[in-house]
């Protein structure tokens, strides 16, 4: 019994010590793995609303020509003049969201959106551009305050859906029935305090997203369900490359179908 005692006594504190140890590896972990989740937290990206933009009351925008001719052998240059109503390109936009936000020097401007491709930033009526000919085209346009967000009133954009023939004609086509979602910002490099809030703005037609539809934006990743329309900033972002995805989803987030429908891409944050 004494020999069976001491044994016994020996494994207890084996074990004693083994615990003591594994126990000891345990709080490091713990203590590790707290401080990367809080590290994770920290760092997280965060989508969040942008408030109280200055409206434009009767802003529109109108084409008031939309023309091609044929350049090369299988090329068409498309020319689109614009009517503006209310509003003034080139004029800075007054509001406290143009300190903050990357902001355009030449000021207010119309972001053209050919196939849902980055934007260009015209600051005069006028804009050509070269297309292949047998091609079909979506083309948006619509008046953006001097940072960038899109004034989003009615009348203040356009839509044309067309075809540029082998003879480099153009023919006019229907128009979507079905939601469609055009990417508009961010785009391209931030650097310095403006990549500290970066703008996140879109253009949705035949919804508003009142009807049960959702705007899905994927950022590095982590995924963001809008259920409103209207300006938002990238906040937390790490430098470097970024990715985005915009798609649109039904109130039960399932993909829409459709011709414009889900974007990808990548921009660049820099200290």
């Amino acid at each position: 019994m004494k020999q069976t005692f001491k044994l016994s006594l020996a494994a207890l504190a084996f074990a004693t010590l083994g615990f003591t140890a594994c126990n000891s590896g345990s709080q490091n972990s713990d203590a590790s793995s707290s401080d990367s989740t809080e590290a994770a937290i920290e760092s997280s990206i965060e989508v969040l609303p942008v408030e109280d933009s200055k409206i434009f009351p009767g802003a529109n925008l109108e084409v008031a020509s939309l023309t091609s001719e044929k350049v090369g052998t299988d090329s068409a240059k498309i020319t689109v003049k614009y009517n503006v109503e209310n509003f003034t390109l080139t004029e800075h936009t007054d509001d406290s969201n143009a300190h903050h936000m990357a902001n355009s020097g030449q000021g207010q401007h119309i972001h053209f959106i050919l196939d849902n491709t980055p934007y260009s930033a015209l600051y005069e009526p006028e804009h050509s551009v070269t297309v292949k000919t047998g091609t079909e085209h979506y083309l948006l346009s619509f008046l953006s305050r001097s940072y960038h967000e899109s004034i989003k009133e009615d009348g203040a954009a356009v839509l044309k859906h067309f075809r540029i023939d082998e003879n480099g004609a153009i023919e006019e086509l229907d128009l979507p029935t079905d939601a469609s979602l055009f990417y508009s910002r961010p785009k391209g490099e931030y650097k310095g305090a403006d990549a500290e809030r970066v703008l996140l703005d879109f253009y949705l037609w035949n919804t508003d997203l009142t009807d049960g539809n959702k705007v899905k934006a994927t950022v590095n990743g982590q995924d963001f369900l809008l259920d409103n329309w209207g300006p938002y900033e990238i906040v937390n972002a790490p430098k470097g490359e970024v990715t985005i995805n915009l798609s649109l989803v039904d109130e039960n987030g399932n993909p829409l179908s459709g011709d414009n429908v889900s974007i990808d891409r990548t921009i660049t944050l820099s200290e």
